[in-house]
């Protein structure tokens, strides 16, 4: 069997932090389970905010939440009234204080993880699943990447490779 190791677990540390940064003590199983939840929650109720990544930061009284994301707007509302929403919302999850932090990823076209939710979408949206893969390739490539590589599922695996190698022999 292979020796595959996990990309995210092989980087923590070194070039990627934590998504979730406190000290467990004797109630660490209850913390990653309300870490779940919290994550779970905002990700069904935030859904349009493109939203990249959860950051969630614990002390004894406080939870600071911190949400990367290409749509800040949407998270904060007219005047606060989402984010104080939010708030009230997850302090009941929580049963402690909410701090919300929130920041705007500069260039969503190279985060993997808003690449694909706009694939998903589109693809939703009952787009050809050829054009949503030639509109994100297109897009992250005019942004600066040095490659990309998308893939949907097994059976149209051929069509990913000619066009991976094709943006390959380009540059």
């Amino acid at each position: 069997m292979g020796q595959k190791t996990n990309p995210i677990g092989n980087r923590l540390g070194y070039i990627h932090g934590w998504e979730s940064n406190w000290y467990g003590g004797s109630d660490y199983r209850d913390k990653i389970v309300e870490d779940d939840q919290i994550r779970r929650y905002l990700n069904a109720r935030l859904a349009k905010a493109s939203i990249a990544k959860i950051i969630i930061e614990r002390t004894l009284k406080l939870v600071t939440v911190t949400i990367n994301t290409a749509r800040p707007g949407v998270i904060i509302g007219k005047g606060g009234q989402e984010v104080d929403k939010l708030k009230e919302e997850l302090k009941k999850i929580t049963k402690k204080e909410i701090q919300i932090n929130i920041f705007e990823v500069k260039r969503p076209e190279l985060d993997a993880r808003l690449v694909a939710d706009g694939v998903a979408r589109q693809l939703e949206a009952r787009i050809s699943f050829r054009r949503a893969i030639k509109m994100a390739i297109a897009g992250t490539m005019r942004m600066g990447a040095e490659g990309i590589k998308i893939k949907i599922s097994e059976m149209t695996i051929h069509v990913f490779r000619e066009l991976y190698h094709n943006i390959q022999k380009n540059n």
